[in-house]
């Protein structure tokens, strides 16, 4: 006799083998024939244009993230605020100590200036590619050898 969680647990296996399932016959049927056309990058039907590869800005992660963390606050409010009458007053603190940590954050975040659009970003300094003269090699050899 198996339990709730039992029963769950063999409905995951079993979704979990019709998918792994799925990608190896998938894998197996699919013909294998690689050719640099299809190594190229497809850009809805037209000709890329540039690289594949750009730079993003830093301050777009930041911004996801900020997301992603306040969305994560409202699926732990969500189910909180459904049973709330029925919690009392320790869940009542419990929400307000989280929301005063999320607060904290976003204040920290903002105070950083990391939401603002117009700060510059500072340059990495480039070294020069000749770093190390022939001088200062042949000095470095001379003291090895010493």
């Amino acid at each position: 006799m198996l339990t709730e969680f039992g029963r769950i647990f063999i409905f995951f296996i079993v979704g979990a083998i019709f998918v792994l399932g799925g990608l190896v016959f998938a894998w197996l049927i699919r013909p294998h024939r690689p050719y640099p056309n299809k190594l190229t990058t497809y850009e809805c039907g037209e000709e890329a244009i540039g690289s594949p590869w750009i730079k993003f800005n830093i301050r777009f992660y930041v911004i996801a993230l900020i997301f992603l963390i306040f969305d994560v606050e409202v699926v732990f409010m969500l189910p909180w605020a459904v049973v709330y009458k029925n919690l009392g007053m320790f869940a009542f603190v419990e929400m307000m100590i989280f929301l005063v940590i999320l607060a904290v954050g976003y204040a920290y975040v903002w105070a950083k200036g990391d939401l603002e659009w117009d700060k510059p970003i500072p340059e990495l300094p480039v070294t020069p590619k000749n770093m190390f003269t022939e001088k200062a090699t042949v000095s470095l050899s001379e003291k090895v050898s010493a």
